[in-house]
């Protein structure tokens, strides 16, 4: 018992610093749409009005969605916002706050689990396009390796599976507010 309050205790502060690297991780993923927002503006204009396109535009706004997703996605799991209905949760509080924390947990652990698989699925591809230097694009005009994007697939589907499991565990061991709900 006195482990379990011990945790309790301290979730608080791991939680801090666990937000402030996923937010980090999330900032990436914004700054990365904004690149992307001004590299296909520059891309129109200049096919429109220069009649020069960019190179690479469409392949590189392909992948690099896949890449953002994976970035905002350990935040939004940490926040609660990737699993829960909060309509769900107002009207379930109504009966029982216990249901609402377990079911709460259980979609956490649910996520846990899928998103650990989708790293395991992932993995493989990852692994091949480093040990093969894998390029997409038109060899001899514009290439880029595809290695970056697939690691951020797997490390961003392990750190959304640790928020899960971390939000879980926050979700058993405390007291839900009426504002967390």
């Amino acid at each position: 018992m006195q482990r379990a309050s011990l945790l309790a205790t301290s979730l608080p502060a791991l939680r801090r610093g666990l937000q402030l690297a996923l937010n980090a991780m999330a900032a990436v993923g914004v700054l990365w749409i904004f690149a992307i927002m001004l590299l296909i503006v520059a891309d129109v204009v200049g096919r429109n009005f220069l009649a020069a396109p960019i190179i690479g535009v469409a392949e590189i706004a392909a992948r690099s969605v896949v890449a953002i997703v994976f970035l905002l996605l350990p935040a939004a799991a940490l926040n609660g916002t990737l699993i829960r209905s909060d309509f769900l949760m107002r009207g379930l509080q109504r009966f029982s706050p216990r249901s609402v924390r377990l079911l709460d947990s259980l979609f956490a652990l649910a996520g846990a689990v899928i998103f650990g698989l989708v790293s395991l699925a992932a993995w493989p591809d990852t692994h091949d396009a480093w040990v093969s230097s894998e390029f997409f694009g038109v060899r001899g005009v514009w290439t880029l390796p595809t290695f970056p994007f697939h690691l951020l697939v797997v490390l961003g589907a392990s750190v959304t599976s640790l928020a899960c499991i971390f939000s879980a565990v926050e979700t058993l061991l405390n007291r839900p507010t009426e504002e967390h709900f």
